[in-house]
């Protein structure tokens, strides 16, 4: 259980690398505009958020892929504690995407469900280790 947590939770890193991507490379882009339905004008207006905001999913990102390292490398606990950080904290985010935006559901599952899977996951795995 705990490889599967892991692997989920690399997935969430995955999609976060994305929506880093579309949100701080290319958010006046075509592509970015379509998966976040906004105009030209909108992602114009918000590109400086977008950039900003693009980065904590980067950085969330990060710390899975840190804490997978540790598994790795042997230390379950800096590996746990940073996964379980970086995935909650993911998986808190779309949360709140969702209460604060009831219909943008289907965006806040796309983000959240990857990571709270892999939260769940590995706590089971580590509480039955």
């Amino acid at each position: 259980m705990i490889i599967a947590g892991l692997v989920l939770a690399a997935l969430a890193a995955l999609l976060h690398v994305y929506i880093f991507y579309l949100e701080s490379v290319v958010w006046t882009g075509t592509k970015a505009r379509a998966t976040f339905g906004t105009t030209a004008e909108e992602a114009q207006t918000t590109k400086l958020l977008a950039f900003n905001q693009g980065f904590y999913n980067l950085f969330l990102a990060i710390t899975v892929v840190f804490g997978i390292v540790f598994f790795a490398k042997g230390d379950p606990t800096i590996g746990a504690t940073l996964v379980f950080v970086g995935a909650g904290s993911m998986a808190a985010a779309a949360l709140v995407l969702l209460l604060s935006s009831p219909g943008k559901w289907s965006a806040a599952l796309t983000q959240g469900a990857l990571p709270l899977l892999g939260v769940i996951a590995l706590a089971i795995g580590l509480a039955t280790a």
